[in-house]
């Protein structure tokens, strides 16, 4: 009998190998570029889409030119662990920090902070927290910290100006330990479907909420539909990542954009069509 049940356990696991070996291969390695560095270099389109044109120097051309990490690279959380769930196209390379703190909505404030901080439009880099404090930068740039008591939030100067990029990065940590989605959601404007842009956020303030941000689109210039790309961190922290498209793998990690669906499916979050909201 033992030896049965051993040959029923490698069959198993052979069909789960063979299960796991079909999921791989619903990937479309026809749009992937392996050796591509960047979002725009990583996928191409679909048959008859041309990628969206950015502006130079604009936050749509930031994220269409994001670093990846090399193709095939997991997803692991703040603590080094890997995320067992496989949602992922690519990881975007930015670190995670070693603490709980990036999650989802902090995953689209660090790439908008990022932009911000990288072009030097200092003034326009601030968050404000769940309670409604505005964590400005370039306060913080100059030395300020901010002192959490309670509800009670204050600017005390306790050090020295710092341009550096590791000051910023404690920065974020601030914001990500006091801001998330019920906070992001209030700071952002909606926007219709079809409308969207680059940059665009889906988001779901509260407890349990979420975020994921369009990094990427294109169109086909006979029939006008449109594709989007999409961007989150989860919970716990976690490496972003670009999100696949189980529904329709054949054009993974692109979406078709619905300009008239009430809910937009993703892996891991089911949002409604009137949740898509800009910076």
């Amino acid at each position: 009998m033992k030896s049965i049940y051993f040959k029923i356990g490698i069959l198993t696991c052979a069909l789960c190998g063979l299960c796991l070996f079909a999921f791989r291969k619903q990937q479309p390695s026809i749009l992937v570029i392996p050796k591509g560095e960047i979002i725009a270099g990583r996928f191409s389109t679909p048959s008859g889409y041309a990628r969206v044109q950015t502006e130079k120097n604009s936050f749509a051309e930031f994220l269409q030119t994001s670093p990846l990490k090399p193709h095939g690279t997991l997803v692991h959380f703040y603590n080094g662990d890997e995320k067992p769930n496989k949602v992922a196209a690519a990881v975007l390379n930015y670190d995670v920090g070693n603490r709980d703190l990036q999650q989802c909505a902090d995953a689209v404030m660090r790439l908008m902070a990022e932009f911000l901080y990288r072009t030097k439009q200092y003034n326009a880099l601030h968050f404000n927290f769940t309670n409604g404090f505005k964590a400005d930068y370039t306060k913080w740039r100059v030395g300020h910290r901010i002192a959490v008591k309670g509800n009670k939030v204050t600017w005390i100067k306790t050090s020295k100006e710092s341009q550096s990029y590791s000051s910023f990065r404690e920065y974020l940590n601030m914001v990500f330990n006091y801001a998330g989605t019920a906070s992001l959601t209030k700071e952002l404007k909606s926007v219709p479907l079809s409308q969207m842009q680059i940059g665009d956020v889906f988001i779901k303030g509260g407890s349990p909420g979420h975020a994921v941000i369009v990094v990427d689109m294109a169109t086909h210039p006979q029939t006008q539909k449109k594709l989007f790309m999409i961007a989150q961190s989860y919970m716990p922290a976690q490496d972003i990542h670009i999100l696949v498209n189980r529904k329709k793998p054949s054009i993974s990690p692109w979406y078709e954009l619905d300009e008239s669906a009430t809910e937009i499916d993703t892996p891991e979050w089911t949002f409604e069509g009137n949740q898509l909201k800009r910076f």
